[in-house]
């Protein structure tokens, strides 16, 4: 796709919009990064996986991924044998969890889920390797001591240094002759180590190893020489037990560098179902609808809406930008109908009157459809799968390159027209414009032959008359008008369909209290050039009633597509159904006893103790009991 293009009608905001809506940083870095797929059947996988997730979330069974965190990088140092600390083997299980939390999830899903199923199904239960390390570390990252039997030794013998420790300064304390010259009748500790808090002058009185001296002198702080050997005791034990702790991280790195390469791939589909379930949230919140994506030519957007207006007019804000008044504001819905033989759209109409929001409504909607996201329209909206879209909207002006808004446009549109092929769709904003308008509508004229004889789709704005007038008599093109309103003096926003609109400038310069007299002559002048005017609206009513007839032929055609493409997936649905049934089936002619096998009725795993054929049932253990089962009611164990 055309990133400049994409960045033109805003499609970055959209992406930072979906963002919001992921639970994890993996999915909000997917929904940054997301591209139109330019491949048809892969765009409808992503529709249909979709469709299932704004039915699993509308049902409160979205996948449990809140927990997900990008380990990747700490599962990779231990892939490699690097030594992980306990803080980011915890993170790495909190991860591990989230697997097994998907792995229970699937079961919450049914047959209108296959897909998300599918998906979920590639996502291994790790689950017990997080019990492994959880089983050794508690939750404020300490190593607990049945990590190890040799740590729990080490840790016992530590406690009974510390209980003697504890002893022997308690009988110091209790010794009235040591009492006699301490500053204060407690110890005190310095690090690990514990010291008396020993008056200077008596110094000679306790013999032992000075750690530091009071601010004013007066109090030296001596660890006793016998607290001092015991001190050495556990130091020296201390360091056996780091020893112990960094043998039992790199056991559990080890054990993570077991699953290294399923954990990449489980964290990977995970951050997707993430992005899916955003994108469905997204659409349940705006209520979007997932639209057919056709391989043919074929447009049809119905109660279209811009999604940047809705969430601004909603919040009254996007980002950072303010819109005073929005939240009581609603985006006009528009319909546009382009292929089919109409390929060509051209809109005219007054300033501020909606047609650039047109055009950036069309190609806004397209680039959310190939990238597998709803669409804000009504039901029957139909989208071809574009190699392209194209836009050049807005004031190119560029002081930097010394070019005109004019010179500016003409090197985005011959860019366009270099790159640009019959599966694209061009928009383009204020066509001739900038110009003389004369040379502006010829090569306006020019531009919409060429895009017409290489049978792209387009969509373009005009002020200039002689455009307009154009496109009435060629087949290929037709005209619409955004709606002004003669008595308020403002846009209706309305876009109506094989009608050109009106740019109303007299009205809109007396409504601004332009003289009289300069509109009196502005209407004379306006008089000498409507002399064809008559031939003019019969063509244009000739137009819209092909428009008309085009725009019902082009619905019955979507509609049978659409129906067909229905027939189709159901055909599809039934032979997946039938080939897993006969999969079940031949799995069942060979159950056997020592196998594990699945008893939906119980929820729950059993191994097979015995197989009666000739009654068509198996004695099943599960947990203490035994159970005589059918065989059509065992299912093979979830992997």
């Amino acid at each position: 796709m055309d990133i400049r293009s994409a960045e033109v009608l805003e499609f970055p905001k959209v992406r930072d919009l979906l963002a919001t809506y992921a639970e994890s940083s993996l999915g909000r870095e997917l929904a940054l990064g997301l591209t139109p797929l330019g491949d048809l059947g892969q765009i409808r996988n992503e529709q249909a996986l979709l469709a299932e997730m704004i039915d699993a979330v509308s049902v409160d069974i979205g996948p449990p991924v809140q927990r997900l965190k990008d380990v990747r990088l700490l599962v990779r140092r231990a892939a490699i044998g690097a030594q992980l600390d306990a803080g980011q083997l915890l993170e790495i299980a909190e991860v591990l969890l989230v697997t097994g939390a998907i792995f229970r999830w699937r079961s919450k899903l049914n047959e209108k889920h296959h897909r998300l199923g599918e998906l979920a199904a590639t996502i291994p239960d790790l689950g017990p390797v997080a019990k492994t390390i959880q089983g050794c570390i508690d939750s404020r990252a300490h190593v607990l001591d049945m990590a190890s039997p040799d740590l729990a030794e080490v840790r016992r013998k530590i406690n009974e240094v510390d209980e003697r420790l504890k002893a022997m300064v308690a009988r110091l304390l209790k010794d009235p002759e040591i009492r006699k010259v301490l500053r204060y009748p407690n110890a005190s500790m310095e690090g690990d180590r514990f010291v008396l808090p020993v008056a200077s002058n008596h110094r000679h009185r306790v013999s032992g190893v000075v750690h530091r001296t009071s601010a004013s002198g007066e109090t030296l702080f001596i660890e006793p020489a016998g607290v001092a050997s015991l001190g050495v005791e556990r130091g020296l034990l201390k360091v056996e037990e780091e020893r112990e702790v960094r043998k039992v991280l790199r056991r559990l790195a080890g054990e993570v560098a077991k699953v290294a390469n399923p954990l990449g791939h489980a964290i990977s589909q995970m951050a997707r179902l993430d992005l899916i379930q955003s994108k469905a949230r997204y659409a349940l919140d705006f209520q979007m609808i997932v639209p057919h994506c056709s391989g043919d030519n074929a447009l049809l957007l119905k109660s279209a809406r811009h999604p940047l207006l809705m969430h601004i007019f909603r919040n009254g804000k996007m980002g950072s930008e303010s819109v005073q008044g929005g939240a009581a504001r609603q985006v006009v819905p528009i319909d546009v109908g382009l292929g089919g033989g109409h390929d060509i759209l051209v809109i005219t109409g007054p300033n501020t009157g909606g047609k650039t929001v047109v055009l950036k409504t069309i190609g806004l909607l397209s680039l959310m459809a190939q990238s597998g996201m709803a669409v804000p329209a009504g039901q029957g909206t139909c989208l071809p799968v574009f190699d392209s879209v194209f836009a050049d909207i807005g004031d190119e002006q560029s002081l930097e390159q010394s070019l005109s808004t004019f010179s500016s446009h003409m090197i985005q549109v011959a860019r366009i027209l270099g790159a640009a092929t019959a599966r694209s769709l061009i928009l383009l904003d204020e066509m001739g414009a900038g110009t003389d308008p004369a040379e502006g509508a010829a090569l306006g004229q020019a531009i919409l032959s060429e895009m017409s004889d290489f049978g792209c789709l387009a969509a373009v704005t005009t002020h200039l008359g002689d455009i307009k007038k154009y496109a009435l008599h060629k087949p290929k093109m037709l005209n619409a008008g955004v709606e002004f309103d003669p008595v308020s003096l403002r846009p209706t926003y309305r876009l109506v369909s094989g009608k050109t609109g009106k740019s109303c400038a007299l009205l809109i310069a007396k409504s601004l209290a332009l003289p009289d007299r300069l509109l009196t002559r502005a209407r004379k002048n306006l008089r000498k050039k409507k002399a064809g005017l008559a031939r003019v609206k019969e063509l244009e009513r000739q137009k819209r009633t092909e428009e008309l007839l085009h725009r019902s032929t082009l619905e019955a055609n979507v509609e049978i597509k659409r129906q067909e493409d229905a027939r189709l997936r159901l055909l599809e649905k039934e032979e997946r159904r039938r080939i897993q049934e006969m999969t079940i089936n031949k799995w069942r002619e060979s159950v056997h006893p020592g196998q594990e096998v699945l008893l939906p009725q119980f929820g729950q795993k059993g191994t097979v103790s015995r197989v009666n054929r000739d009654k068509g049932v198996a004695v099943v253990t599960v947990g203490l009991g035994q159970w005589e089962v059918k065989l059509v009611d065992l299912l093979p164990p979830a992997n």
